[in-house]
């Protein structure tokens, strides 16, 4: 399976300065049912705001990180495999803002579904005439 995630710099190196905290994942109990099935649809629904939104200039979306309170502006292909990490993983990669985005070219999850929305309500009433 291929991973997409960052190559961890301090990875073997004994003196981690992360080594204290753990492996993230020894605690996790494994997504529920419904979990799985939140994150599968949230991955369909990332392909269709892609597919629609990245021709017209948009490189991802925005995130409130209920961790540090921040909003987080996230790209598509990282977005893609933070959720398919926690799919697979059943834990939440490690996060990290991204270094000075441009918050013209992200959009929130909600004005993406309703642009989608608004594009199959478009397409519905070009059928109908």
């Amino acid at each position: 399976m291929h991973d997409d995630a960052p190559l961890d710099p301090f990875a073997g190196d004994p003196e981690d300065p992360a080594a204290s905290l753990g492996d993230p994942g020894e605690d996790a109990a494994p997504l529920s049912v419904a979990e799985r099935e939140d994150v599968l649809a949230d991955l369909a629904d990332l392909e269709v705001f892609r597919a629609l939104l990245e021709p017209l200039g948009v490189r991802g979306l925005t995130v409130d990180c209920g961790d540090c309170g921040k909003l987080h502006y996230i790209d598509w292909d990282l977005l893609h495999g933070n959720l398919r990490h926690l799919l697979d993983e059943g834990t939440p990669r490690v996060h990290e803002p991204a270094l000075a985005p441009d918050p013209v070219d992200y959009v929130s999850w909600e004005y993406a579904r309703g642009y989608v929305d608004g594009v199959i309500d478009s397409e519905e009433g070009r059928d109908t005439d």
